[in-house]
């Protein structure tokens, strides 16, 4: 019998992501489990981490997961509550080293659709746009998208550019003047992590949660997708992870809640 502890399919995506965050970064989030995400790090490997919200806090200590990037719990401790034009200034000014988004679509270069599903004009459905997102996208150096993986997000063509990530051809993104050096840098999923191949920035698969074989992966991707010859298995959440989503970030379950299946019995 394993003394791994149980957790669901959004617990594991939050451990797994929230370990990229280095210690004395920067990382711009929005709303749900790009929150959850860095307040993790915070608590466990990254204490010296400057959480920046959309609306304006600046470094705060998060004591409870805010339900909004405007809550008043985004600026608890915090060294600054400014506004969205300051905290997008600083942004475009290249001091936010990762910026944190979600995606209904995704393409092999990173390119997503936070717009609509079907045409513009008349959409199956009509998603949130951009808010924030396009700034994030274009304007942290690296960009990590959280969401949920299958064929249906994972497209070849997208409904919708909401925001750029590698375009579609190597230099895309420079031609297109933004900053050089920039772009998607990890995908993180139900399914495993994903980066992008250094020359053809197209997607590639880096590791795989327990128990999420590789024909899974390509399976529920509809492009072509670029698997190395070593492709690692992600370590699962640690007990002390758990222990803190659990109790100190997410008690409610608001976020953590949402999460389907127990991926590791």
């Amino acid at each position: 019998m394993s003394d791994q502890p149980a957790y669901n399919s959004i617990e594991l995506m939050a451990c797994v992501a929230s370990r990229i965050f280095e210690d004395k970064k920067s990382v711009l989030v929005g709303t749900g489990l790009p929150i959850v995400c860095a307040a993790l790090a915070q608590k466990t490997h990254a204490p010296n981490l400057l959480i920046v919200f959309e609306a304006g806090g600046v470094g705060p200590q998060i004591p409870v997961l805010p339900i909004s990037v405007g809550d008043s719990r985004t600026a608890y401790r915090a060294v600054m509550a400014t506004g969205m034009d300051y905290v997008m200034s600083i942004a475009q000014a290249g001091y936010i080293d990762y910026g944190m988004l979600g995606a209904a679509q995704i393409d092999a270069f990173g390119n997503i659709n936070t717009t609509v599903i079907g045409s513009h004009d008349r959409p199956r459905v009509r998603l949130p746009g951009s808010g924030g997102g396009n700034d994030v996208g274009s304007l942290c150096w690296q960009q990590i998208v959280i969401m949920q993986h299958d064929a249906q997000k994972f497209v070849e063509r997208l409904d919708f550019l909401t925001t750029v990530g590698f375009q579609s051809r190597s230099r895309g993104r420079e031609r297109g003047g933004l900053p050089r050096g920039t772009g998607p840098y990890r995908v993180v999923t139900q399914l495993g992590v994903l980066g992008f191949e250094p020359s053809s920035r197209r997607m590639m698969l880096l590791s795989t949660h327990p128990g999420v074989t590789e024909g899974e992966v390509r399976a529920s991707t509809s492009f072509p997708l670029i698997i190395p010859d070593h492709v690692a298995m992600t370590n699962p959440p640690s007990v002390e992870e758990l222990r803190i989503l659990r109790t100190e970030i997410d008690p409610a379950g608001i976020v953590l809640g949402k999460g389907k299946g127990r991926p590791n019995k």
